[in-house]
């Protein structure tokens, strides 16, 4: 597809069709998501959040499992079956893993069908109620399929949900290597503090040498910690949803 025409879909979608939610839980919140699940998102994510006592939105693809992206492994049925059992949020990232840019409505409707029903033989009918778009990519005819799916649907845009908010499109910042070193985590943590607002933060893989798009496990745990101390409440991403939503 052109490049540029992508970019104008993405900023229609970022801008336009806007579905908002008023953002007032009674205290700044913290989410924690991971994407496609590189193996490494559960083995090495896993025993950092119950170290604190904390869960995560595992975003599925049930087309990648027992596959590779990005030249990592990702997660078997036994992974994500853990996961879920261990108290942690699973949502919807398509079936296939592809850009809503590339898919008409009823495309992506079947996708997220296919992907429901994958999910629910594997989870004993679990049935996932939040969306994260792959690569970040919010075509602007895919919002009215998100909206009527799912409760909210987050995007990759840097920042923090606070006052008015997309739900079709949530603000996200991304707990990735190549990142990082741009943030500053303790200006962003105050700011969701003093603002009542919701940080979503999303990456993939997690190791102590991280792809661009992963983070090392003390990347994890210092974003914890510096939540913890700003009093801020960490749950997934449907949990948040409950307080924000009330």
């Amino acid at each position: 597809m052109n490049a540029f025409v992508d970019k104008m879909r993405r900023r229609a979608g970022r801008y336009l069709d806007v579905r908002p939610v008023a953002i007032s839980p009674a205290r700044g919140i913290l989410s924690l998501s991971f994407d496609d699940i590189p193996v490494s998102a559960w083995t090495e994510a896993g025993p950092v959040m119950a170290d604190h006592g904390v869960k995560a939105t595992y975003y599925v693809c049930g087309g990648l499992s027992d596959g590779t992206n990005m030249d990592l492994p990702q997660f078997g049925t036994g992974h994500l079956q853990a996961l879920f059992e261990a108290g942690h949020e699973v949502g919807c990232h398509t079936y296939e893993h592809v850009s809503t840019l590339t898919l008409s409505p009823a495309e992506l409707d079947a996708s997220l069908a296919r992907n429901a029903a994958w999910v629910a033989e594997r989870l004993d009918g679990h049935v996932m109620t939040t969306f994260a778009y792959p690569f970040g990519d919010c075509a602007l005819e895919a919002k009215a399929v998100i909206d009527k799916r799912f409760l909210c649907g987050r995007g990759v845009r840097d920042g923090v949900n606070s006052g008015r908010a997309d739900r079709a499109n949530l603000q996200a910042i991304g707990l990735e290597s190549r990142r990082l070193p741009g943030y500053d985590l303790d200006a962003l943590i105050a700011e969701t503090a003093r603002t009542g607002g919701w940080l979503i933060a999303y990456g993939h893989d997690v190791s102590d040498r991280p792809t661009p798009y992963g983070c090392r496990p003390d990347d994890l745990d210092r974003l914890i910690r510096l939540a913890r101390a700003a009093d801020l409440d960490i749950l997934p991403v449907a949990s948040a949803w409950s307080r924000v939503a009330a």
